[in-house]
């Protein structure tokens, strides 16, 4: 361990939200040690510490990992994440989400590891008929990632009496943005994301978006969702860990600014950040879509203090935007 740091294994530390992680990690004073297979990671993402090649789902590399870095605290952010492709591969997503829960059980068990962040979502609470929802919410996944992250966290609930491993389970609405100086941002392949494909089609070329559904029961009739800013979502994670490191008990909280904006709002905002149109067209409905989701972020602001610093979604939109412009020049 360097210094008196506390060493953190931060698995999908390559990753979109992962990276951002370990960025306010090192910057609060830990020293983040990423775990990673790079299948969607990005080796220049890892800037703050030492990483490591290495499939989630395996439980003694896991372990060797954390002996090595004599970590004291997992984040764990490995997983497959779209929703869409969960539908085409439930057997893939079930496999990573899940036997990656697994292993990570197992060696924090194996270590004494006690601490665990769980990167988890909104899409456990499926399609509930309230909003904002609050973490009281039935949690009935309507797709096989939200399951797969629901079984995840049911698992790390029953480690806790089992083993004494006690979690934080932060349950995202739609990370998006990207650091505001833009060294790192969202980089995916192909990219499923809405607002850098909004921003995509204000950008020159011919890309234009589909807009999934004009016909919800919504304002304008596409899907309204709560956006928290990736580097908001970083900040909850550092202000979890510092709880679970005090002696904090487990919890799961939302993470969103509480407001929702539709399809055609993130639209015209990309349009507003880029200063020209973006081309749009009319598509059908995409099965696994509720109409709306967005946080009752009122307990991890109590438990926490957690507030989001960039909860405008042009401030939002806007540092994706500098990140896409970065990324365009490369």
């Amino acid at each position: 361990m360097a210094g008196d740091r506390v060493n953190v294994l931060v698995t999908g530390g390559a990753g979109y939200v992962g990276a951002h992680a370990c960025k306010a990690l090192a910057e609060a004073g830990f020293q983040p040690v990423v775990y990673d297979d790079f299948s969607r990671g990005h080796r220049d993402f890892v800037r703050w510490g030492p990483a490591i090649e290495g499939d989630v789902r395996n439980a003694e590399a896991l372990e060797t990992a954390i002996r090595t870095h004599s970590a004291q605290a997992i984040l764990h952010f490995a997983a497959k994440a779209e929703v869409a492709e969960s539908l085409q591969a439930p057997a893939l997503y079930f496999d990573v989400n899940i036997g990656g829960a697994v292993a990570i059980v197992q060696a924090a068990a194996a270590t004494d590891v006690r601490s665990l962040i769980f990167s988890s979502t909104c899409a456990v609470y499926g399609a509930p008929g309230v909003s904002p929802i609050p973490e009281s919410a039935p949690r009935q996944p309507i797709n096989p990632y939200g399951f797969s992250k629901l079984a995840a966290e049911r698992l790390f609930q029953d480690a806790e009496s089992a083993h004494g491993l006690r979690t934080i389970a932060l349950r995202y609405f739609n990370a998006a943005g990207a650091e505001p100086e833009a060294t790192i941002g969202e980089r995916h392949s192909p990219e499923t994301h809405l607002i850098p494909l909004a921003i995509r089609a204000a950008m020159p070329g011919d890309f234009t978006l589909q807009i999934f559904g004009e016909d919800y029961p919504t304002p304008d009739g596409t899907p309204l969702r709560d956006y928290v800013h990736v580097a908001d979502l970083a900040a909850a994670h550092v202000l979890a860990l510092r709880r679970l490191l005090g002696g904090g008990g487990s919890a799961a909280f939302n993470l969103g600014v509480g407001r929702g904006y539709s399809v055609k709002e993130i639209v015209a905002a990309a349009a507003s950040v880029a200063g020209r149109p973006a081309r749009a067209r009319s598509a059908p409905r995409r099965a696994g879509d509720p109409p709306e989701l967005v946080a009752d972020a009122s307990a991890v602001k109590a438990a926490l203090g957690w507030r989001p610093a960039h909860a405008d979604i042009l401030d939002i939109v806007g540092d994706a935007y500098r990140w896409a412009m970065r990324e365009a020049a490369a």
